[in-house]
């Protein structure tokens, strides 16, 4: 979420007056993440209320590929789960054009991060993950997760180059670790029977809380930013958000308790399969270099934005290195562990 595509005031209003929205009364460039172009919309409608909308133009999803995106989010606030919900014109549409760009304008969410997560906020997270997958079980549309196996396969030999011996050394043997996981039988068992749309980057800033009953006892509103969201297993959705949620960012070291909460509450609505407790560990590691190599991508052949910062590719290296050396298991090791060293 950058500005990547400066946007005026009537370019907004235009869609605004489309969407039969109201009168801007404030547009702002949000400067936080690195895809697209994010504003924070404030418009005063009929009813002299005020109403809070993101507009977002899509700086690399093609109009091809983004009603996946929009439709997801559709579908799922249509079956009540908290994600912010596209507005559509008369005809149903959803995804516009402002400033030669796709985009699209949806509800802004009630309240802020929590970005200092204890159990009462894990378990919230967990239980609302669970009931998204459910929720996107019956939904139509298929795109694969676009930084996935082969967009690492793809990206890692223009890294390589750019790398530490042992930094070079680690992303070679991780991306062979992996890629003999996605050709495993109990892998192929998680395609078939445990997957479907994730959100594929649930981190804090992409989960909104406000004040709930008791003092510090934040009521969960909502995911967002569904913009790298795919039809991949739903376990290496759980690990995404366990290598953020449950961590001690310092060290990447993973806070089994707070882990084990989150887990319990996501197995509360979905529980896990045996195969899915012995590959978590897999999916973990699988999760950490998903964001070390965009990071790293991001860092080395970077885009042009005029509120871009690239996040440090160094923080997801050490989670990966704890996720090697330190395996876990949701479950006890003699019931999770999977078989031999390798997948």
């Amino acid at each position: 979420m950058a500005v990547f595509t400066e946007v005026s005031r009537a370019q907004a209003q235009a869609l605004l007056d489309h969407l039969q929205l109201g009168q801007l009364s404030s547009l702002r460039g949000i400067g936080a993440g690195i895809e697209n172009t994010n504003y924070f919309v404030d418009c005063t409608q009929a009813d002299g209320h005020l109403h809070r909308y993101v507009l977002t133009l899509f700086e690399r999803l093609t109009a091809q590929q983004l009603p996946f995106y929009l439709r997801l989010m559709q579908h799922l606030a249509q079956r009540g789960v908290p994600v912010p919900e596209p507005h559509a014109d008369r005809n149903g549409e959803i995804l516009f054009e402002v400033a030669g760009k796709p985009a699209a304008i949806v509800d802004r969410l009630h309240g802020g991060h929590q970005m200092a997560p204890d159990d009462f906020h894990c378990r919230q997270v967990g239980a609302t993950l669970a009931r998204m997958h459910l929720a996107g079980q019956d939904y139509p549309l298929h795109q694969p997760n676009l930084r996935g196996l082969a967009w690492w396969q793809a990206v890692v030999p223009q890294l390589l180059p750019l790398l530490a011996p042992a930094q070079a050394e680690l992303l070679r043997s991780e991306l062979a670790y992996q890629e003999q996981l996605a050709a495993s039988a109990p892998y192929a068992e998680l395609l078939q029977h445990h997957s479907g749309p994730i959100h594929a980057d649930l981190f804090r800033d992409n989960v909104m809380f406000e004040p709930g009953e008791g003092p510090g006892r934040e009521r969960l509103t909502g995911f967002f930013d569904f913009y790298f969201a795919g039809v991949d297993t739903w376990l290496f959705d759980l690990a995404v958000c366990l290598n953020d949620w449950c961590i001690d960012l310092a060290d990447g070291r993973l806070i089994e308790d707070r882990a084990a909460v989150f887990v319990a509450a996501y197995e509360s609505v979905r529980p896990l399969s045996g195969t899915e407790h012995r590959l978590l560990p897999a999916l973990l590691r699988a999760a950490a270099l998903r964001f070390w190599v965009s990071r790293l991508f991001d860092l080395h052949l970077p885009r042009e934005a005029s509120l871009l910062k690239a996040h440090d590719p160094g923080h997801f290296e050490r989670v990966l290195r704890e996720r090697i050396a330190n395996p876990w298991h949701a479950l006890p090791l003699e019931t999770a562990a999977p078989a031999g060293a390798r997948p």
